[in-house]
């Protein structure tokens, strides 16, 4: 789909190409990376590709500046804002609600703030940030990230907005990387995981599009097949797969994160659906990561880490005794250089990898997730 900023907006560099070349691009590179991987003969499964239009999550960049608003995305390759009215990459839902989004952070910027420093009087504005745009299932989700202090005015200036804009279910509002404070919630926010309503809390990671999510969830699913039992779901997050995979009785979930508020929101919605499968721990699996007495508790593990990879948890799974280790490991992963690594170490340490899948949901940009199946020899 052409979009009136591709030639400028650094966000999808490759929506030039037409849509043949740029699946072939995708898939070039993505058979190019796992090259690397130290295995004979690896299965390709057939490629997702998410439609455009689908993204129900954005980062955008505002700044105030002469008396002008700009909201948009960071220029190819500069840190320059190019203001965006419409992106194509993005739902209808929040397409629909920029221009009130544009008007309110346009009033929020004007408000001046006086504090007595010492002896002197200073004034200041909140004049640039991040703004999170997130498509909930009943309702658009707001998250402020920004460097200064919210005031009594500028939570008026919030509520006010919300209230006037019945698209908005939630506000919240705080530093870059710091607990946001909820401003304003009309309703709980939720997004649909396997027809249950899982609430999110702010700030929290999703998957970038519902159709991207159902994609990984079904990969998971089938890769996992008629094995039961006991199933680790590491770095869950949300609970992306494990509320999937708890619809079977015949499964126990266990779900760890480092997140306290990401567990918190994790734990209210097992709570309030009852789902009597799932038991959520916290730890920081970079650190500590189950080692060989908690790994031979499981049947099967399932991993999405971050970026950064697995390596820890990885390297304590190949180390364990093999008559005690899971039968299959399932791993999802946003970044095929660490996921090679990861691969790498679970195969020397006695696995064999059956099936590796790319699902493209990060349209016209050069990232992709991937879903591979490791079964024990």
């Amino acid at each position: 789909m052409n979009c009136p900023y591709q030639n400028i907006c650094g966000g999808c560099p490759l929506r030039a190409l037409d849509e043949a070349s740029y699946r072939q691009h995708k898939i070039e590179k993505f058979e190019h990376i796992t090259a690397a991987i130290r295995q004979d003969d690896i299965r390709f499964g057939e490629p997702v590709f998410v439609s455009d239009g689908c993204r129900r999550r954005a980062e955008m960049t505002f700044q105030y500046k002469k008396g002008h608003l700009i909201l948009g995305f960071n220029a190819a390759q500069s840190h320059d804002i190019v203001e965006i009215k419409k992106c194509v990459a993005l739902t209808t839902k929040i397409n629909a609600v920029l221009p009130q989004v544009r008007d309110f952070l346009a009033r929020f910027c004007t408000i001046k703030t006086t504090e007595k420093i010492k002896t002197k009087f200073v004034t200041t504005q909140i004049t640039q940030g991040e703004i999170w745009l997130t498509e909930a299932a009943n309702g658009i989700d707001i998250l402020l990230e920004i460097d200064g202090k919210i005031t009594l005015a500028h939570r008026m200036e919030i509520c006010d907005f919300a209230n006037a804009t019945p698209e908005i279910v939630r506000v919240s509002a705080g530093a870059k990387n710091q607990t946001p404070e909820t401003i304003i919630e009309k309703a709980k926010p939720i997004i649909d995981i396997s027809d249950r309503n899982v609430f999110i809390p702010a700030g929290t990671f999703l998957q970038p599009s519902q159709e991207g999510q159902n994609a990984l969830i079904a990969l998971v699913l089938r890769y996992i097949g008629e094995t039961s039992g006991n199933i680790a779901d590491l770095f869950c997050g949300v609970g992306t797969f494990s509320y999937p995979l708890s619809a079977s009785i015949k499964n126990k979930i266990t779900a760890v994160d480092s997140s306290p508020e990401l567990l918190a929101g994790f734990r209210q919605t097992v709570n309030a659906l009852t789902i009597p499968n799932i038991k959520i721990l916290q730890k920081n699996l970079f650190k500590y990561p189950l080692d060989a007495t908690e790994l031979k508790e499981f049947d099967v593990i399932v991993i999405d880490p971050p970026r950064a990879g697995a390596s820890a948890q990885v390297r304590q799974i190949a180390a364990t005794n093999q008559a005690d280790k899971p039968q299959k490991i399932v791993a999802i992963s946003c970044n095929p250089h660490t996921f090679v690594n990861d691969a790498n170490t679970l195969i020397a340490g006695g696995y064999r990898l059956t099936e590796i899948t790319m699902v493209d949901q990060f349209v016209y940009s050069e990232h992709f997730e991937l879903v591979a199946c490791f079964e024990k020899i």
